[in-house]
């Protein structure tokens, strides 16, 4: 099958922002993101929404959270832009889970689980260049020099939200909201659990595998 619809789930940290770049390589689909659907629709009208903004975009400029309602609006348009997608980071909770069964029909649902101290090691580990954006880790990806970007020498920062505190309560937060939808999904013919402490080369073999012999 030509076009896959492919849902990845996950907690922080566990790959699924590697391991949607390959699926949206291989099988030649759209990597479909909240951030991104918001971004790319901030402008949407929703007037008709009874929220308190018009548009996405006043919820972004404004710093507040945007209601479940909206986002599930900002996604459905943009899976219907698409013949197929690999979903990144929706739903978050088991409402969203309802609302993207009435918007399309998954071909493939992949849950990447790792280990919560591995998971904190890798995210408190993580490192950012200031100036582009280039991520490196200081066990499993670090630079040629330490602190300074190979890509462009800018320095290498840590984000607020990778301090260990931050990334424990990130990690509780998935497991009150998003785990539930992993339960939710369990029992779907199309679920596949995916070991994600492995290499990100062997993780990807196993999730090509899982596509191939579902679409």
């Amino acid at each position: 099958m030509s076009n896959p619809r492919i849902l990845i789930l996950g907690p922080p940290g566990a790959g699924k922002g590697t391991q949607s770049a390959n699926l949206a390589e291989e099988y030649d689909v759209e990597h479909v993101t909240t951030g991104d659907a918001l971004r790319n629709n901030k402008d949407m009208d929703i007037s008709d929404m009874d929220t308190e903004y018009d548009t996405p975009r006043e919820y972004m400029e404004a710093g507040d959270l945007v209601p479940d309602a909206v986002v599930n609006a900002i996604v459905e348009e943009a899976l219907s832009q698409d013949d197929g997608f690999v979903l990144d980071g929706y739903p978050r909770n088991l409402d969203q889970a309802e609302e993207l069964e009435g918007m399309t029909d998954l071909d493939v649902i992949l849950s990447l689980e790792v280990p919560r101290e591995e998971l904190v090691e890798r995210l408190t580990g993580r490192r950012v260049c200031d100036e582009c954006g280039a991520n490196y880790h200081v066990e499993f990806n670090p630079p040629e020099e330490e602190g300074v970007c190979d890509e462009c020498g800018g320095e290498l920062i840590q984000r607020d939200d990778d301090n260990e505190e931050s990334v424990r309560n990130r990690l509780d937060v998935f497991e009150e909201n998003t785990a539930p939808v992993i339960d939710h999904y369990e029992n779907n013919e199309s679920f596949v659990i995916i070991d994600g402490e492995q290499p990100p080369d062997e993780v990807w073999d196993d999730i090509e595998t899982a596509v191939d012999a579902r679409v």
